[in-house]
């Protein structure tokens, strides 16, 4: 009996010992739960902006010519999805809470691929890697990309363009081209909206400026 006793007495020991590790483990466990629900749950504060551009369609055809826009080159203030705001003529920052649909750089060149497309006056127009026989190259920088609130609140766009003869690697021509619209507000959407102004006019002049120098 006493030994019965003494066995029982252990295999309770035992199983409050087992019950406190588990509750143990089930405690430990909790923080890392919580912590993946968290993440599973979270969300991106930013608003995702696009951009517009619709050539004029005023360009001469080219229907022999096939193009390639490469993806433009930018400081890297520039090159990111980040809306870029200068606060003084040696200080900028990031608009809050508000994004670029993709890198700066290559949104710029989605938008004048599909206008060059859209114009319906080119043999074809194509990116790096795409494998078309290329005639010229419609080279660009991105100079300014911005909403200026030092003084007057304006939305710039600067981009210079090179139209490059693809077969002999000389420029043909080259411009700068650039459009600056007021911004009428202070909401994070009107200076979008004055940037993607300032962008449809820039992109559709150098649309036809290319298709009237090749």
């Amino acid at each position: 009996m006493a030994e019965h006793g003494a066995s029982a007495g252990v295999n309770s020991l035992m199983g409050s010992v087992a019950g406190r590790m588990m509750r143990k483990n089930w405690m430990v466990a909790l923080p890392l739960v919580a912590a993946l629900l968290s993440g599973c749950g979270s969300k991106a504060n930013n608003d995702t902006f696009d951009l517009s551009l619709t050539s004029s369609g005023s360009g001469p055809s080219a229907r022999n010519r096939q193009i390639l826009v490469p993806e433009p080159t930018a400081v890297k203030m520039l090159d990111s999805d980040q809306v870029v705001v200068r606060v003084s003529p040696s200080e900028v920052q990031y608009l809050a809470n508000s994004r670029w649909s993709d890198r700066l750089p290559r949104l710029v060149q989605s938008k004048l691929v599909e206008a060059f497309e859209n114009s319906k006056r080119l043999g074809g127009v194509g990116k790096p890697g795409q494998g078309l026989a290329i005639d010229y190259q419609i080279v660009t920088d991105i100079r300014s990309f911005e909403v200026t609130t030092d003084g007057a609140r304006v939305a710039t766009v600067e981009i210079s363009a090179k139209l490059l003869n693809d077969r002999n690697g000389t420029v043909k021509a080259q411009t700068v081209f650039k459009a600056v619209v007021p911004v009428t507000g202070t909401e994070n959407r009107i200076f979008i909206e004055a940037l993607d102004k300032a962008f449809a006019r820039v992109g559709a002049e150098i649309v036809d400026w290319s298709l009237k120098s090749m």
